[in-house]
């Protein structure tokens, strides 16, 4: 006769808090909603998969720039034609052009934003600049805006914003062709800031130029916003369509130059020594190969020519142009293999970064090019720069600014070189995140610098597994979560808004996307949605929501919650051991045993009229000091009956056979979900990790339980005892309870 056997509970606590009412009014379980009420509605041009629809378009501006460096006066000179082609699917009566010089204009609004304190000292150089000194002028001067027959059109300045005004309506297909001349006061970014501006070097009067944001640049113009014409207030930075470049820069004949695309006349502009080195580079894997050398940038710096070259560059579908010159720089090159197609990594440098940048920054340019490309796409373009800048740290297409130099005796520290690689590593990085996956800065820093600062740590990690990562290990970004929430701000806020830019927009999005990979998602299934992402967006204009759906269409992974609580939320991970329990199975029925509402709903479903029952019997929050005799089936007589009844002797060779039994009750004092990493430690040593799914909370966000039925006895129980989950508090995360020494100690930012 077939016989059940039943497992009662006795305990003298009350029951758990999932059983418990629930108060009127109650919303945790909002935490795992679906985001219809934060995402836009999928439509036509972007589908509910992440996916570019049907109707998808972009704008296209194409450019043909002349320049003109006047470096005895440090200005810029400058005339552009713009062709604009319309594919949207509706007339454009106007254009909006940016402006981004005009943040330095002397009459600009955005000094006038900041809020300002009297120090208690200055230098004498810092009283004048700020008390004395005029404002410095470095807005656009613009000259004319004219059609293409030359005639005036009409046009209005609104701070870093030109809106021009057309004839008559520009309908969709058409495109329209116009010309701007301008000029502007170049900056001196040490002392006036900025992006992009000269650094000047007062012990031989010379100065290396970073130039970007220098030429007036159209707008996006898209589905999602229109035209992206926010103001540039100075922290959120832009957003530009693809185009086609033509490039031409007249500078003095003894100046050095890389620049965004491909250069058209290398031998007008290199001499036949360099030419030579060149073309060896390009055929050189292991090593860069100096094609400009520190005697030949030495002996230009200590003459300057009063001849001019001119350097003409050519660049398809890119969203910017950027370049750097001076007559200190040093040239070095490698080739690079990315399947099939060579690319070159470049670096140009003073000797003043010599020999730290020799030695690492085109390496570091030829590897950050191989990882990225192994976890988003091949890259597309012919070259990659890196431009010694001291103080900067700045992205445009195929070239970036970086900071980092030994001292003035050439010492350079393990925290210098290290800097200098991860600066390196991020600015090259961003030609895929926003330069080609291209993203609105304007709007939303975190889509360009938080993937980028992910995959930046992925890159570290691969040129060295103990490389000292700023960002990305989740236990990193505890002393920002935990802070004083008047200062933080979820990651979806408008760039300008920001109180910690740094943890907010590039930290805390990095270490989201390692969390997915390491702990929820799993390596496999997330770089391959991760570079599902990247490959749909390639050279498009991707939104939070095509990010977000792409990473659950392409993974069968439910991330509403994710997305929820670390993006839309300041909420922090908080999961302890609110209780832990020990059992033993005895066949005696406990004095006053009373069956919870649980297993009364059983007996009433499925219990059979002559069930046996054995009793598992609470040992008390003393157990581990008097621990009960292990489980023996043989002990126990019903047991004993019903498994011998019940299987066959080769079926209970397959049986499990647990001898302790414990209930452990985790809570989770944080409002942001995150799966239960639980780790039981024997007796006798070893270890066993559980991981428990976020979805362990779906009925109650306050408190869950498991029992662990184990063949040792357990000496103690952790919860994320490697740091992954980004737990502020881990004093409640270890039972018994203990002292705990912090282990983020070791995790504080440099």
């Amino acid at each position: 006769m077939k016989r059940t056997l039943y497992i009662s509970l006795l305990s003298s606590l009350p029951l758990l808090a999932q059983e418990t009412p629930r108060e009127p009014g109650h919303t945790d379980n909002n935490k795992f909603s679906q985001m219809y009420d934060l995402m836009a509605t999928p439509n036509m041009f972007r589908t509910a998969s992440g996916a570019p629809g049907p109707a998808y378009y972009q704008q296209k501006a194409d450019y043909k720039i002349d320049i003109e460096l006047d470096d005895a006066n440090t200005k810029l000179y400058g005339k552009e034609t713009i062709t604009y082609h319309n594919n949207a699917p509706e007339p454009l009566e106007y254009l909006w052009v940016q402006l981004d010089q005009n943040r330095r204009a002397a009459d600009a609004k955005g000094p006038l934003t900041e809020n300002q304190r009297v120090d208690a000292s200055y230098s004498s150089e810092g009283f004048t600049r700020r008390y004395l000194e005029q404002e410095f002028d470095g807005g656009f001067k613009i000259e004319y805006v004219n059609d293409v027959n030359g005639k005036p059109m009409r046009y209005i300045i609104n701070q870093t914003m030109m809106r021009i005004d057309l004839d008559k309506p520009l309908k969709p297909g058409e495109k329209i062709s116009f010309s701007i001349k301008w000029w502007y006061n170049i900056n001196n970014y040490h002392v006036i800031g900025g992006r992009s501006g000269y650094e000047h070097f007062e012990a031989d009067n010379n100065n290396i130029y970073v130039i970007a944001q220098f030429y007036p640049r159209m707008a996006v113009y898209n589905d999602v916003e229109g035209w992206q014409n926010m103001q540039f207030w100075g922290a959120g930075e832009f957003a530009l369509p693809f185009g086609d470049f033509d490039v031409n820069i007249t500078v003095p004949a003894d100046h050095i130059m890389e620049a965004t695309g491909e250069l058209q006349n290398r031998a007008d502009v290199f001499t036949p020594a360099q030419l030579r080195r060149y073309e060896q580079a390009t055929k050189t894997f292991d090593k860069p190969v100096v094609i400009v050398t520190q005697e030949e940038a030495v002996a230009a710096e200590k003459t300057k020519s009063s001849k001019k070259k001119t350097w003409r560059f050519s660049a398809k579908n890119v969203r910017d142009f950027g370049f750097s010159t001076s007559r200190k720089f040093i040239y070095d090159a490698m080739a690079v293999q990315l399947s099939g197609k060579m690319v070159m990594a470049v670096s140009v440098y003073p000797k003043e970064s010599n020999p730290l940048w020799g030695e690492y920054s085109t390496r570091v340019v030829a590897h950050t090019l191989k990882t990225y490309s192994k976890y988003t796409f091949d890259y597309p373009y012919p070259k990659a720069v890196s431009v010694s800048a001291e103080s900067q740290g700045m992205e445009y297409p195929m070239i970036c600014w970086n900071f980092g130099r030994p001292d003035k005796d050439g010492f350079v520290s393990d925290q210098l070189k290290y800097g200098m690689m991860s600066v390196i590593i991020h600015e090259v990085g961003h030609n895929y995140f926003p330069m080609i996956v291209n993203s609105d800065e304007r709007q939303w820093t975190w889509m360009d610098e938080g993937l980028n600062t992910f995959l930046q740590y992925l890159a570290e990690k691969e040129w060295d597994e103990n490389y000292p990562s700023r960002r990305g290990p989740a236990a990193k970004i505890v002393p920002y979560m935990s802070g004083d929430q008047k200062f933080l701000e979820p990651i979806m806020s408008n760039s300008e808004t920001i109180h910690q830019f740094g943890n907010n927009a590039y930290a805390k999005p990095a270490t989201g996307l390692n969390i997915l990979r390491e702990t929820i998602m799993g390596e496999e299934l997330f770089d391959y949605a991760f570079k599902t992402y990247a490959n749909r967006w390639k050279f498009k204009h991707p939104t939070p929501e095509d990010f977000f759906r792409t990473m659950e269409d392409a993974s069968a992974v439910d991330l509403d919650w994710f997305w929820r609580g670390w993006f839309y939320s300041t909420d922090y991970v908080d999961i302890g051991i609110a209780d832990v329990k020990q059992f033993y199975v005895s066949n005696e029925k406990p004095k006053g045993f009373k069956e919870d509402n649980r297993q009364q709903g059983r007996r009433r479903r499925s219990e059979p009229e002559n069930a046996k029952y054995v009793y598992m019997i609470s040992e008390g929050p003393e157990f581990n000091k008097r621990l009960k005799k292990p489980l023996d089936i043989n002990s126990v007589k019903e047991l004993e009956e019903y498994v011998n009844e019940k299987f066959t002797a080769a079926e209970r060779q397959q049986l499990k056979a647990p001898k302790y039994f414990y209930e452990v009750t985790f809570n989770k004092p944080g409002g942001m979900l995150m799966p239960i990493i639980a780790e039981l430690e024997y007796e006798d040593g070893t270890k066993e990790k559980h991981i428990f799914p976020v979805q362990i909370w779906k009925k109650n966000n306050q408190a869950a339980s498991r029992v662990f039925a184990t063949e040792k006895p357990v000496k103690k129980i952790t919860v994320d005892p490697e740091l992954k989950t980004a737990d502020i508090d881990i004093s409640n995360n270890v039972w018994p309870a203990e002292a705990v020494k912090s282990k983020f100690s070791e995790f504080e930012e440099d």
